[in-house]
């Protein structure tokens, strides 16, 4: 940290990488300036936000006044969901075709089998679009059966042909209905995440890397302010990945000041094996190594059980099989979501796991040590807030991927 405020955060700079989310960024502003009020009214703190002024990434201010200190942020969201949308373009067939190429990635890699040893939620996530995927293409040749032998029945080989035809016709009416109201099922939006990852074999497509520099140039221009105190990349669900890569290039192109803003690393609801597990995540891994020695950042990286979108409690680099001898990162420690929400709440939340998956950026209504508003818009640092925390006693730290190459 600058040798200007050694001791806490007047401003700061975030940046937050979503995951793989096609939708306009203005929503996560909307989810902070919500959340943000509630928390602020249970923890006893004041939050004010304001739009943002200037060119650039899309984002907005948060002022803050917490435990006698008052600290200005500048929020900003790193988006790619354009290149998100762009991999969601692809027809019915396309989506089955998807499917199988997915499903053949994943089981003759190994790499299902290897992540079914660290936590079952993600792994059924992950096998949900595919089981809700040919759930409804039975539904629809169940019906399409249905009225060729009606038709059969009723006129013969005549109405056979007839009746073949509309049950065709009532197939595609289906299958499109379902993707219609994909909004509730999610089926096809899991499968192009899963998809994205899994067409490549765990490297990065060529549209993400590039963009993927552009947000390095963000971050260091921001590490070269010195009137900012800290500078703090939040990574959520894919985003965290991609996070690890991006500090990473950071570091080993030189481009973190010894005597600029203190440099910190939030990942939180990492799915990070789905990518680090497959063959071709020769970057990932060697990236995931790196960092992870890397005194010129602190690298806190928070799960909850409850939520069964994340390997929770997995320390990503050592499950990875890449952990070096002298590894200090990441700090690992649960959001425990039974014990940091109230029964009522935890009863209202429990069954809705996508919000649940977000939960890591929302009020908490029994708050322990995580507050994602206290670590993005408060005095202290992140390394300072967690320096004397120990992680999660029932974290996953032992090698469990196949595949553990840091070279192509």
């Amino acid at each position: 940290m600058s040798s200007k405020h050694p001791h806490s955060v007047a401003r700061r700079r975030v940046f937050y990488i979503p995951g793989y989310d096609p939708i306009h960024p203005r929503r996560y502003r909307e989810l902070y300036r919500k959340e943000g009020a509630a928390q602020a009214t249970i923890s006893g703190y004041d939050l004010h936000l304001q739009p943002k002024t200037g060119d650039g990434h899309y984002g907005w201010q948060v002022d803050a006044e917490m435990a006698g200190a008052t600290t200005h942020t500048d929020m900003d969201v790193l988006v790619w969901s354009d290149i998100v949308r762009d991999s969601m373009e692809t027809s019915i067939p396309g989506t089955y075709a998807q499917l199988a190429r997915t499903a053949w990635t994943y089981i003759s890699t190994g790499a299902l089998r290897r992540l079914m040893r660290l936590r079952k939620g993600p792994v059924i996530a992950a096998l949900y679009p595919v089981g809700m995927l040919l759930f409804q293409l039975l539904v629809a040749l169940a019906v399409a059966a249905l009225i060729w032998r009606v038709g059969a029945w009723l006129a013969g080989s005549v109405g056979a042909w007839g009746g073949a035809a509309l049950g065709v016709i009532a197939m595609v009416a289906i299958l499109r209905w379902f993707k219609s109201k994909d909004g509730k099922f999610f089926a096809y939006y899991l499968m192009h995440d899963y998809a994205y990852s899994a067409a490549s074999r765990g490297a990065n497509p060529a549209p993400l890397e590039a963009r993927m520099a552009a947000f390095a140039d963000s971050i260091a221009e921001a590490l070269g302010d010195t009137d900012i105190d800290e500078v703090l990349v939040v990574g959520h669900s894919s985003g965290a990945h991609l996070g690890v890569s991006i500090m990473a290039d950071l570091i080993r192109a030189g481009r973190v000041p010894a005597q600029g803003p203190a440099l910190s690393f939030l990942s939180l609801g990492q799915v990070v094996p789905m990518v680090s597990f497959l063959p071709d995540a020769h970057r990932l891994r060697a990236d995931l190594q790196y960092l992870s020695s890397r005194s010129e950042l602190a690298w806190v990286d928070v799960t909850a059980p409850g939520d069964g979108c994340a390997f929770a409690l997995c320390d990503p680099v050592s499950v990875s099989g890449v952990a070096p001898a002298d590894k200090r990162w990441p700090l690992v420690f649960s959001a425990a979501f039974t014990q940091t929400l109230s029964p009522e709440r935890w009863s209202e939340l429990r069954w809705r796991f996508f919000r649940l998956h977000f939960q890591y950026m929302c009020a908490f209504d029994r708050p322990k040590d995580y507050d994602y508003f206290q670590i993005t818009a408060g005095p202290i640092t992140l390394r300072e807030r967690y320096a004397d925390r120990p992680p999660s006693k029932s974290r996953i730290d032992h090698a469990v991927s196949k595949y553990t190459s840091v070279a192509a």
